[in-house]
């Protein structure tokens, strides 16, 4: 081998190696920076098992969603909403709930937007004048299209998905599954506040959004007399929900065991909303007995809070791997 060849080709094998390095350095950093973004082509397979935090872009910008993924690769997904005091780190399905471990061995893929304080996950008109909000919520578009878009970089499927929601999220995961039922095979609402066009339940929420983050509920639906709350209004809504597998949960405002680590200021508290959430359940309980829509719905003892809901969700849990074929 001449002189020239010689250089040539130790040059070739330095490059070889520094490909080969960087290689090894990505691979031992782990799955986080491997699937950091989502994998732009055919994917057949969502990964198998394990847990990861995303950034996904949105209208709103980058919103973190908290993911487990389908513990065999599985294509279907759960969508999990918080309620009102939603935290903006983290969703408190993933620290006051065992939702993950009851989860953990299912092919079914458990989506946790993060964010949504007093938000109600709807689309907005504008952004809160009361409080001097930067962006305008859209949380009905990021869930619906941005979310699901970007997740089907993953391999999660846009139509196999069910949601539930507590609280604030109740009454939302009923409405977006309402209208869009190309995208939501299962709905669950527990201690939903579902009837907000009921008369003067507006101003209640108002006031439960002035405590919580001094939001508007003028800025989110207008007056009363738009349209914007009826169409977020699963109770009128109903007929839209036909055929849909449905469970629906709220307690009857009597606190039990679980209330004891609030504390007596919290139940009392916890209490007084459950006892609004039971009426507005009655109503949405009587509007699908009069339509003939089948829905499970439970009213049971316990007051407005988190330990109530995991009930629920263990509750909901064999209907939602039914609906979405997850097992």
């Amino acid at each position: 081998m001449n002189t020239d060849a010689r250089i040539r080709n130790q040059r070739w094998l330095r490059r070889a190696g520094t490909v080969a390095a960087a290689a090894v350095l990505l691979a031992s950093a782990g799955a986080e920076v491997a699937i950091a973004a989502p994998v732009h082509g055919p994917v057949l397979r969502s990964p198998a098992g394990g847990y990861q935090e995303l950034w996904v872009p949105s209208s709103m910008g980058p919103i973190k969603v908290q993911v487990q993924w389908a513990a065999r690769g599985g294509s279907s997904a759960l969508y999990l909403l918080d309620g009102l005091r939603a935290p903006g780190d983290h969703s408190q399905w993933t620290s006051d709930t065992d939702a993950l471990r009851q989860f953990v061995g299912d092919n079914v893929t458990l989506v946790f937007p993060v964010g949504g304080h007093s938000s109600f996950y709807t689309d907005w008109y504008r952004p809160s004048s009361s409080n001097h909000q930067a962006t305008t919520y859209r949380w009905e578009t990021f869930l619906t299209k941005e979310l699901p878009d970007y997740l089907a970089g993953f391999g999660v499927s846009r139509t196999n998905n069910a949601i539930v929601g507590a609280s604030m999220g109740g009454n939302a995961a009923l409405t977006l599954a309402a209208h869009h039922r190309d995208q939501f095979r299962f709905a669950g609402s527990f201690s939903g506040f579902v009837h907000p066009t009921f008369p003067m339940w507006n101003e209640a929420m108002r006031a439960a959004m002035i405590d919580e983050g001094n939001f508007d509920v003028d800025d989110m639906w207008g007056p009363a007399s738009d349209p914007a709350w009826n169409r977020n209004d699963a109770t009128n809504q109903a007929e839209l929900l036909r055929g849909l597998p449905m469970y629906i949960s709220t307690g009857n405002a009597v606190p039990g065991l679980a209330d004891l680590r609030f504390g007596v200021g919290n139940t009392v508290n916890a209490m007084g909303l459950e006892a609004m959430t039971m009426v507005a359940n009655q109503m949405l309980r009587d509007r699908l007995v009069a339509l003939g829509i089948p829905a499970r719905i439970d009213f049971v003892n316990g007051t407005h809070t988190w330990p109530y809901w995991q009930q629920a969700l263990a509750i909901a849990r064999p209907m939602i791997l039914d609906a979405l074929g997850a097992h």
